[in-house]
């Protein structure tokens, strides 16, 4: 149906929803100078000619919310019609993997509330979402992959379960249609869902477009020599059989005869990101051999390697010894038992062939958990140290590129320039959100934040950077951007997730901004809470109440101010509603005098306000309230929804 050079951009297909009561942009190529017509079902008709450059766009007018219509588009000799068309209400929902996170989880770790029956009732044919492909790219992309998909029993379980339940509370409240542009990707940091334009105006990031433009070449010598070796396509195996009985020209480096003096070398434990391998996902043989006592030749050995991120088989003498080749056992020690038939002199060849899929990769584990012991006695050999290694394969999420064993072709690879990942600063906005502009949208959700606690500061002004950059980039005006403050989790030793809730709360000095609040419904123990209907539900709140006007409350108390009287700290609220509640008292509240040393306060509930004490600090001066990585929330107001995590000081810690 698409002749030549004519196309539509992806997002105007069938199922579609369009933003109601709007004059909406549509846009495409065709060639130069040729005129594109469109007409829709619901009357409105427009035009458009071809630029030199072969992209057209223009302007149609939207009825109220309702359908399905049609929308045909003609050009010359090409004729393509849009069906099952509705307007409705449109948002645009982004972030990291909370908000990818879909309905039906990522079991078994992983899961949503009641993901079985939610999945089952999910008959509502005008909630459609279009989930936009992973991808990255160095320049703005104009064309996404994905595909309109209305919620039903069969559908839903791969819908955002936070983008879901957000649409769902919306379409029960209006009544109308309502289509999600769903676009996240598990992980990421802010930075590359920023626009080069707008994060290059950040001190730290001035010179990153210009790294990239000057590593282009270099990266296409790289990609060239990538596309030299043969591929091997694994997106279309599934389940536990993904990984196993997998080929790459490799076998003989299992043997304890092979030669391996052209490999390199690498001290282990340690993630091969740190060494000469550097960000590298695929799989790599790591060799050694060692003598060990004469007295344990035909005595039951065993093998530690510690953890081992993602996958391994390993060879003890050419014999394979054990292995895990399912995902997610990335954190799992490995110990395997060594038959006594493996040792017939005391010379011990150890082999491991390693595939990680994503992140880091290797063996990271302590050195102390890295030994080859008798079973049954106390001896113990080291196997920490310097290993040889060689990386026989790439992976690149769908498929490795296979370099073999063979003449070590790896280590003649031509330098890979300026590494282009899903952390380069405008990466992802270049090919996740530039295709989408600028399609009518009403709003946007984000769920986003974990990936940069190690930042706080910096958040602070990167949040607002790319709520203002999105905007200019719709141009649909100061649209109205709702987001959701990070749940408490218990991060790595010296992770202040806090500040980072703390620069999510100061982000709604930004206009039409909101934050859902999920400080009582998180877990200290997995980073993806299950409860997303009420994520989805508060942030619904706000689009009720402040982009359609209704009557609803929408935020928990909002710290305002704070006074000393006598020895109490008095701290005031807005959005208190008919008052503030305390579910129960921990040690949420926490109170110092100007030594800075916080004590557990006691806390008074005054109406709309607090009163915050301790028997030994007759003096107070700052109050902190859930100011920890895993603090939950215990202050709500009478309409039940939490505050913030807040504190009066700006004590530099």
């Amino acid at each position: 149906q698409h002749h030549d050079s004519f196309s539509i951009a992806p997002l105007f297909a069938d199922g579609m929803v369009l933003q109601q009561r709007s004059n909406v942009p549509v846009w495409g190529t065709a060639r130069a100078g040729a005129t594109v017509r469109i007409k829709a079902s619901w009357g409105a008709e427009a035009s458009a000619t071809a630029d030199a450059d072969g992209t057209w766009k223009t302007k149609v007018n939207t009825p109220k919310a309702g359908g399905p219509f049609t929308l045909t588009v003609t050009t010359m000799d090409t004729v393509v019609v849009v069906k099952d068309v509705l307007a409705g209400e449109v948002w645009l929902a982004s972030g990291q993997s909370n908000m990818e996170m879909p309905v039906d989880g990522w079991p078994p770790a992983d899961s949503i509330m009641n993901a079985a029956a939610e999945i089952r009732n999910a008959v509502y044919p005008s909630i459609r979402m279009f989930t936009v492909h992973r991808m990255i790219s160095l320049t703005p992309e104009s064309t996404a992959g994905g595909s309109w998909i209305s919620a039903s029993p069969e559908t839903a379980g791969k819908f955002s379960a936070t983008g879901y339940f957000f649409a769902r509370a919306v379409h029960k409240a209006l009544g109308v249609p309502v289509g999600i542009i769903h676009s996240s990707w598990g992980g990421t940091r802010i930075e590359p869902w920023i626009s080069g334009e707008s994060i290059s105006t950040i001190e730290a990031h001035r010179d990153v477009l210009k790294k990239i433009a000057e590593g282009r070449e270099t990266r296409e010598a790289y990609a060239a020599w990538m596309r030299s070796f043969p591929t091997m396509d694994v997106s279309k195996r599934s389940g536990d059989a993904q990984w196993t009985g997998l080929k790459f020209n490799d076998d003989e480096c299992s043997l304890p005869g092979f030669d391996d003096s052209g490999w390199r070398e690498m001290k282990l434990p340690q993630g091969w990101e740190n060494s000469d391998v550097g960000d590298f996902d695929g799989v790599v043989w790591f060799r050694k051999t060692l003598v060990v006592p004469a007295s344990w030749i035909g005595k039951q050995l065993a093998i530690e390697l510690g953890p081992i991120d993602d996958m391994d088989v390993t060879f003890i003498n050419g014999v394979r010894v054990g292995g895990m080749e399912t995902g997610g056992m990335w954190n799992v020690a490995r110990s395997y038992t060594v038959p006594d038939s493996c040792l017939k002199d005391s010379v011990v060849s150890i082999a491991i062939r390693v595939v990680d899929t994503q992140g880091g990769g290797g063996l990271y584990g302590r050195p102390e958990q890295l030994v080859l012991r008798a079973v049954g006695t106390k001896d113990v050999l080291s196997i920490a140290g310097t290993w040889k290694y060689l990386p026989v394969a790439n992976y690149d999420g769908r498929q490795f590129t296979v370099f073999g064993a063979k003449d070590s072709g790896y280590f003649s690879h031509p330098p890979k320039g300026i590494g282009l990942t899903n952390t380069t600063p405008s990466a992802i906005y270049n090919a996740m959100i530039a295709p989408l502009v600028p399609y009518a949208i009403k709003g946007a959700i984000w769920y986003q934040g974990e990936s940069n606690t190690g930042d706080p500061k910096a958040y602070a002004a990167l949040l607002p950077l790319m709520i203002a950059d999105w905007r200019k980039q719709f141009n649909v005006g100061e649209f109205p951007f709702y987001y959701v403050q990070i749940a408490p989790y218990g991060y790595s030793a010296g992770t202040r997730s806090e500040l980072l809730r703390e620069a999510q709360l100061s982000a709604l000095g930004v206009k039409n901004a909101g934050m859902a609040v999920t400080l009582d419904i998180g877990s200290a123990r997995t980073i993806h809470p299950w409860n997303k209907q009420e994520v989805g539900r508060r942030l619904a709140l706000w689009a009720l109440a402040k982009t359609y006007g209704k009557k609803t409350p929408y935020s928990g108390p909002r710290y305002t101010s704070m006074k000393r009287e006598k020895n109490s700290i008095v701290l005031s609220f807005d959005n208190a509603g008919k008052g503030l509640v305390l579910k129960h008292t921990g040690a949420e509240f926490m109170i110092a005098g100007a030594d800075k040393a916080f004590k557990p306060a006691v806390v008074r509930v005054r109406g709309g306000r607090l009163a915050v004490s301790h028997p030994d600090i007759p003096k107070p001066a700052a109050v902190r309230y859930a100011f920890t990585d895993t603090s939950s929330g215990i202050l709500f107001n009478s309409d039940g929804l939490p505050a913030s995590s807040f504190r009066t000081d700006t004590w530099n810690e």
